[in-house]
């Protein structure tokens, strides 16, 4: 392999978690053989390949092509965005908000009553992994642990419209407290994000953010880490307002491509957890991963890339993986 390849990257999780291993096809370098390479797992200490649950094969591309185009007409039509996790790290600031909240309303379950609800940065990796979305969360928690009394209903509520008052008012107040946060100017979008929206642009396809979060708050977000003109550009934009079930239920994405008017095979999604991966591929969509530290220890075995962020990927290069895909069904 010549040393001015950059066929992949890799990172080696802490010992108590996987290895996950990455890879960015390089197209530029040149090739004597017309023999394919495998896109798959890496090995840290030899560096040779070992091919994952489903890889698909790039092919090395001579240099005269090195300058390969996307365009309209490429098998690629619409790349689609998840927001938290994938445009922003944003995990500890919405966990931020939720305990904010629960101290502003003195938020007490039954099962730690003599302290305000606090989740730590160790339970709220575990729930928002699999739970979509912030009032089933604090819905399914409540069922859990005992509904809990507060500064809204000094005796916990008991009936579905109480209950339903709680969590709203809850959400309603973190949303707001969130978007503060947002605002304050210190939170920056992930490396690669922006550039690879403009290429989405610049090559004359379509480019969606769907998002299981409020609207207000996913708005809020990408009008201010993205820009407004970016977020004004957007194909389609959906959040979990605007479907009956979050993610991992589908139902975002099948409606993302009926906005769009572009088939499932065309369309490619970035997220960065499991509950997205099942939400694209329940969707009959394609998707690639950028993890988090967050959701970095979770097996993305449907995914047909995994990357520790998308700094070194470009359009072209998500193109020829859907190619492969489409090409091996």
């Amino acid at each position: 392999m010549a040393a001015s390849s950059s066929l992949m990257l890799f990172q080696i999780l802490p010992s108590s978690r996987r290895f996950t291993s990455c890879f960015v096809p390089d197209f530029s370098s040149s090739s004597s053989s017309s023999a394919s390479t495998s896109a798959s797992c890496i090995s840290p200490n030899s560096l040779s390949f070992f091919p994952n649950r489903r890889s698909f094969r790039i092919r090395s591309r001579s240099s005269s092509n090195k300058s390969r185009s996307v365009t309209a007409s490429s098998v690629l039509q619409a790349l689609i965005f998840d927001c938290d996790g994938v445009i922003l790290e944003s995990e500890h600031l919405h966990r931020e908000a939720y305990n904010d909240a629960f101290a502003h309303f003195n938020v007490r379950c039954p099962s730690s009553a003599s302290e305000v609800l606090n989740w730590d940065p160790e339970f709220y990796d575990d729930i928002q992994n699999r739970i979509g979305g912030g009032k089933p969360k604090m819905r399914w928690y409540f069922k859990e642990n005992g509904w809990p009394s507060s500064s809204i209903f000094q005796i916990p509520p008991e009936d579905d419209a109480e209950r339903s008052k709680l969590i709203d008012t809850i959400q309603d107040w973190k949303t707001e407290r969130y978007k503060k946060i947002i605002k304050s100017g210190t939170v920056e979008p992930r490396p690669g994000v922006i550039r690879l929206m403009d290429e989405v642009k610049a090559a004359g396809l379509k480019l969606a953010v769907c998002s299981a979060a409020t609207k207000g708050s996913v708005v809020l977000c990408l009008e201010n880490l993205i820009g407004i003109d970016r977020f004004k550009g957007l194909d389609c934009f959906l959040a979990g307002d605007d479907v009956k079930e979050k993610k991992p239920d589908p139902s975002i994405y099948l409606t993302a491509c009926k906005r769009l008017g572009v088939q499932g095979k065309n369309c490619l999604v970035v997220e960065d957890s499991v509950i997205g991966l099942q939400a694209a591929t329940s969707a009959g969509l394609s998707c690639v991963v950028t993890y988090t530290s967050s959701t970095a220890n979770q097996e993305f075995k449907d995914a047909i890339a995994i990357y520790p962020d998308l700094s070194n990927i470009k359009l072209a290069d998500l193109d020829l993986l859907l190619q492969n895909v489409v090409a091996a069904k």
